[in-house]
Order: C-alpha cells, then structure tokens, then sequence
C-alpha cells in the first residue's frame, strides 16, 4: 500500500475501531455495515489481513506454501492492535481476524456480521494458552491471596478476563477486590518483577520468558483452571465476504488447518519461527498447539456463552452455538 493509502485506512480503521468497540458492549448497539473490498490479482482474490509481530496460521500457511495451487491469496494491511481485530472483521474492514471466543460472541449479539469458521489453538497441559505468575516473594499461593492485588492481562473482554474470573468465583474469591489492568504480554513480566502488579497472566509464546525469571514463579495455566476449555483461539470471517467468496474462504481455513498440524507434528521447528518473528530468544519460546484439523466444535462456544450470561455482559438466550460458528468450509468436518 502507498504512504497516503496506508495513513487513509489507519485513520479509517481507527475511528470504526472505536465504533466496534462500543458497539460490542453495548445493550442495544449495532454495528456499521461497511462492504468487504476485495481486490483480484490476475485470477486470485485477496482477502484483508492484519500483519502483526506475532505467530499467526495465516503467516506460516503462506510461508509453507498452502495457499499455493489456490485462487487465494492474504493481503495485509498493516499492523492492528488486538482489541480492534473482532469490531473490524465484524464490520468489514478486514475479512479475517483470530481472536477469543467471548469478543466473537460479543459482536455477534451486537449486530455484528462475523462467523467463526475455523478452530484455532487449544491449551494442553504441556502447551497452555496461558500461564499465571507472581514474585516469589509475594506471598501470594492460593485463589483467596488475590483479594486486594493488582493482575495484569493482555486485554478486557477475553479469555484472560473471563476464564480467571470464573475460576476466582468457584474459589470463594470476591472479584469485586482484585483490581485488573490492561498489560501486553510483552511487558507482563516486567511489570510482575518491578511490582506494579502483583499477579500477571501471560499468553505464549512470551509466558516461557517468565517461566525461566529467577524472580519469578509460575502458580498454575488455564489448564489447571478450567481443563483447556475456554483456550480455543478461533478464526473468524466477515459474513459478507463469506457469501461472496465461499471458495476463499475454502481456500483459507483449508490452509490453515495444514499450517496448524504441521505446528502439532513439528512443535520444535515451530518453535524456531516463532522466535525468530517475535524476536524472542529460542530458550524462552513457549509453544503452540492446535485444535486437529481447525473443526469447530461445540463446547468451548458453549462455555463463554454461559460465562458471558452469568457476568451480564450478555442477555440469556441472546445467542445460541449455531450463531457463532460453522464447519461449513472445513474440508474435515464431518457433515451434521
């Protein structure tokens, strides 16, 4: 993109950002229609895609050569910070975003016009989505020390929010005298050990970092919290762009279920790309898995609809699983 169109689409993206955002939180809100702008290349469609400094499916597809013998191609437009990836995706300005479960339901209830279409990670006990860590010498060990402390996570309205809320509340924990403050993952372990929080939650590949902190120690993963069920990254589609475009969309999560089984049968050569695009040294570079073949399934849907339900961020019964997601353009999942 020129100079003038890439500062056009920032500031464009900003503003619906901000649209998007309220939009997903509000009682009664609704989101902009904005159309999907799809660019042909001789023969192929391109589909928009944010380029970020992280490990992405979508990234180390084309770097493996998925997407070669496809009429199919990403075109990325820049970098777009996490919170604004779902409100963008659900209006339009870009076709694809991977986020949590709980923002897709958000938008959805929102008026937003997005689909789950494909699986993304999963947590394992030995591959966490996300580790929990505090100093050693904080004293804290058990659910109930979190009362009056300060966790640092990388975002509201997520995973790291709503699974750690759920498991505080099944613990006696009063969540109404824990403080929560935004922190990218980058900089949780930092904050953790200088003592501006006193808990930090962090996602990998950046929670190996902190594991190896001799300052640091680790307290538990979302697998001890809730078995891995609410660690479903998913990948989402904007609705618009899957009606016109059903053979892209094929095309992408065809791709992308190939990139995330080569990820589960070579975890160690992953490994070495996610350092070497995250600039993170080898030895600190937690790993990723993935859900087999990217097939949606039903479960972790479920779960932050009733957890969205129970925090009153959603009307019961505003959304079903049906709403959310669909196998529809996984070559590997078997017709219901």
């Amino acid at each position: 993109m020129t100079a003038i169109a890439t500062t056009t689409f920032k500031a464009r993206r900003n503003a619906l950002g901000k649209i998007g955002s309220l939009a997903m939180f509000g009682a009664g809100a609704s989101l902009l229609a904005a159309p999907a702008i799809v660019r042909a290349v001789g023969d192929k469609t391109t589909f928009k895609y944010p380029l970020n400094p992280s490990f992405d499916l979508i990234y180390l597809a084309e770097d493996l050569g998925y997407f070669e013998g496809t009429t199919t191609r990403p075109e990325y437009i820049g970098r777009v910070s996490s919170p604004q990836i779902i409100p963008l995706t659900s209006i339009g300005e870009i076709d694809f975003g991977s986020r949590m479960v709980p923002l897709v339901i958000s938008a959805v209830a929102a008026g937003g016009d997005i689909k789950v279409v494909a699986a993304g990670g999963k947590t394992l006990q030995e591959a966490p989505h996300m580790k929990y860590f505090v100093r050693k010498d904080s004293g804290i060990s058990k659910p109930k020390d979190l009362e009056g402390k300060t966790i640092g996570f990388n975002s509201f309205g997520a995973c790291a929010e709503f699974v750690t809320k759920t498991w505080m509340r099944q613990n006696g924990v009063d969540v109404n005298k824990v403080n929560f403050v935004v922190i990218p993952d980058d900089n949780a372990e930092q904050t953790l050990v200088t003592g501006n929080t006193d808990l930090a939650i962090i996602h990998a590949p950046f929670s190996g970092r902190a594991d190896k902190s001799p300052q640091l120690t680790r307290l538990w993963s979302d697998y001890d919290l809730d078995g891995g069920l609410g660690g479903m990254s998913p990948y989402s589609a904007h609705g618009k762009f899957i009606k016109e475009h059903p053979q892209a969309v094929r095309d992408v999560v065809t791709a992308i279920a190939k990139a995330g089984n080569w990820v589960n049968a070579n975890p160690e050569e992953a490994r070495k790309l996610i350092s070497k695009r995250t600039n993170l040294k080898l030895e600190f570079v937690d790993r990723y898995a993935y859900v087999e073949d990217l097939v949606v399934t039903e479960p972790p849907i479920q779960y932050y609809i009733d957890v969205l339900e129970r925090e009153g961020k959603l009307q019961k019964g505003k959304v079903t699983t049906k709403d959310i997601y669909t196998n529809e353009f996984n070559p590997n999942a078997k017709a219901v």
